[in-house]
């Protein structure tokens, strides 16, 4: 792709995203780090502990890799002894941390497994990991031909709520998401409980919860990225309501955009290297604080 048509990509983006009922709100002046090159393909964020941590998608390490909150740098890096197939999520809960390999862009996996590790287990100096695999699939799908980026059976979000993993489609087709639950104390592979869908209009990269509230982030093949935040109406629903959606800015910017966590103080949002023949962009942190996002 020549510059010509680059800068033509980002013009017709902020042009269409500007046409559309969201606010308009510029995360690049959040951006509080740049991510070194172990993180360079980071995907997810999750508080544990008022601790920050994220992960490695496919074709990189095992690892958890806690991250300062102000400077994007390595804290500490946790060894595992498990596979990284996709790994796409992260979510915890008072004890335990969930890794969500189940990332699936060509839709034909029948290997869809969530790794429950107690916190104890990943900080010790032990090189055994307890994980309790979780395995599960989606009744709806019976299709498991190879499309890539062309199916609605993708998953890269997910938050741990209520005694149970919620996850949140990635649906390439559809444009839409998916909210499926996971019961963690069932041992055999066990179907994914549909409860809602909402058209996002977006795939979903990410999720997170916090006081009532389910935030979740993606994009769009335009690259034009978005922010939604939901209410949650009822116990684990949350797509009862409209919810206020703001457009964030263009990947070809602010990056692929692959995680979200937030605590009292505000929202945390991460992107990995976007690469293109003509340039890339880095792997950013960005914090918005409550008080900034109307």
């Amino acid at each position: 792709m020549n510059k010509f048509f680059v800068i033509l990509s980002i013009l017709c983006s902020l042009n269409f995203s500007a046409q559309q009922d969201y606010n308009w709100f510029k995360i690049n002046r959040y951006r509080t780090a740049v991510f070194g090159d172990s993180l360079k393909e980071n995907s997810g964020l999750d508080f544990f502990n008022n601790r920050l941590f994220t992960i490695s998608d496919s074709g990189n390490s095992s690892e958890i890799f806690e991250i300062d909150r102000n400077s994007g740098k390595i804290k500490n890096v946790f060894k595992t002894n498990l596979i990284n197939k996709d790994w796409e999520a992260i979510a915890s809960d008072s004890a335990n941390v969930y890794i969500g390999d189940f990332g699936n862009n060509v839709g034909s996996r029948k290997d869809l497994v969530i790794y429950k590790i107690p916190f104890d287990s990943v900080v010790s100096a032990s090189s055994t990991i307890n994980a309790q695999e979780i395995s599960f699939y989606y009744p709806e799908q019976k299709d498991f031909t190879t499309k890539n980026t062309n199916n609605d059976f993708d998953a890269e979000a997910m938050i741990f709520l209520n005694g149970k993993i919620h996850i949140f489609t990635k649906e390439w087709v559809s444009k839409s998401t998916t909210h499926y639950t996971i019961d963690p104390a069932i041992a055999e592979n066990q179907p994914a409980q549909k409860t809602e869908t909402f058209s996002t209009g977006y795939v979903v990269t990410d999720a997170a919860y916090f006081e009532n509230k389910l935030y979740l982030v993606g994009y769009t093949k335009k690259a034009e990225v978005f922010l939604s935040v939901f209410n949650e109406t009822e116990p684990g629903i949350f797509f009862k309501e409209k919810p206020k959606k703001y457009y964030l800015g263009s990947s070809l910017s602010i990056g692929q955009i692959e995680g979200i966590a937030v605590d009292e103080k505000g929202i945390y949002i991460s992107g990995e290297e976007f690469n293109l023949p003509v340039f890339k962009v880095k792997p950013y942190l960005y914090f918005i604080p409550f008080e900034k996002l109307k």
